[in-house]
């Protein structure tokens, strides 16, 4: 159950990553970034409201709770921020795949500190999903987004680690805490911490100058990554889930924007991409049997 969650999980990741990248083309990242965050917030404000209505402000009230709560929010936003500007700046087909090194990460942190332990054929999964991560650095290079010179390319990074400690944050909270209040909790902090953070932002000289423009892609991003996350945080509520097979068969989400990068804007190197395309869809496949 919890694997086909991840899969719906990663479907509804893919669709979001195309709207993004729809609703950034030319247009102001926080602006859009914000609007995400209160759509995501509304999406989420029934529960919100219920547990204030019962008397339970959720997590039955518990000030520790709300404080691991508000952690996750700054980690997700600061993986968001340094995500969008990467995504606006970049092709989609790179971007996508920069995120695959995330189970990597994950599965050394779910070893170190939640013991988990792999099979042959998911060891097996994980290596050609490394082995695909530096297949499309090389092609990435190719396009002009090298590691020394492109500070997009180090922002997609930045982006992909804080999601990989976001990820096992996550495996810790919902040992113990119920995954649809930690979502809900964490959208309404997310949208304090991001009005905070664009008021500070727009003071310095590091805010994006770009005019924005009002797309109805914007309130699709935050619709399908509620959608994203809900599968997501049910799935590691489950007994026997595993947070390294769940985040590798979430960045399944890159098949689905890939093919919109390669056939609705026509991004270069689609040939060598594909060929890195086929050994994620092998790694992933390997991982799903394996897990079985």
């Amino acid at each position: 159950m919890w694997i086909t969650l991840a899969i719906i999980s990663s479907v509804s990741l893919g669709i979001y990553d195309i709207f993004k990248k729809m609703s950034l083309r030319g247009n102001n990242v926080l602006t859009v970034l914000f609007l995400n965050t209160l759509i995501g917030a509304l999406l989420m404000s029934p529960v919100v409201i219920g547990n204030i209505a019962d008397g339970s402000w959720g997590f039955g009230g518990n000030a520790a709770s709300h404080l691991m709560i508000l952690l996750k929010s700054a980690i997700v936003l600061s993986s968001w921020i340094m995500g969008y500007f990467a995504i606006k700046h970049m092709p989609l087909t790179i971007t996508g795949s920069i995120n695959a090194t995330r189970p990597i990460l994950v599965l050394v942190g779910a070893m170190l500190i939640f013991g988990e332990r792999l099979n042959a054929l998911q060891w097996a999964g994980i290596t050609l999903g490394f082995t695909s991560l530096v297949f499309i650095s090389l092609v990435g290079r190719k396009e002009g987004f090298s590691v020394r010179s492109n500070k997009w390319i180090w922002l997609a990074f930045g982006a992909t680690l804080m999601g990989a400690v976001s990820g096992l944050y996550d495996k810790y909270l919902l040992r113990s805490l119920p995954a649809l209040e930690v979502q809900a909790w964490y959208s309404l902090y997310q949208l304090c911490i991001m009005g905070i953070t664009i008021a500070l932002l727009k003071r310095s000289r590091h805010a994006d100058a770009s005019p924005f423009v009002w797309r109805w892609s914007i309130p699709c991003i935050a619709l399908f990554l509620t959608l994203a996350d809900l599968a997501y945080f049910y799935a590691l509520s489950l007994d026997g889930s595993m947070i390294s097979v769940v985040s590798m068969i979430r960045r399944g989400s890159v098949i689905v924007s890939f093919f919109y990068g390669a056939f609705a804007l026509h991004e270069k190197n689609i040939g060598l991409k594909l060929v890195d395309l086929g050994i994620l869809l092998i790694a992933l496949v390997l991982l799903v049997v394996a897990s079985q």
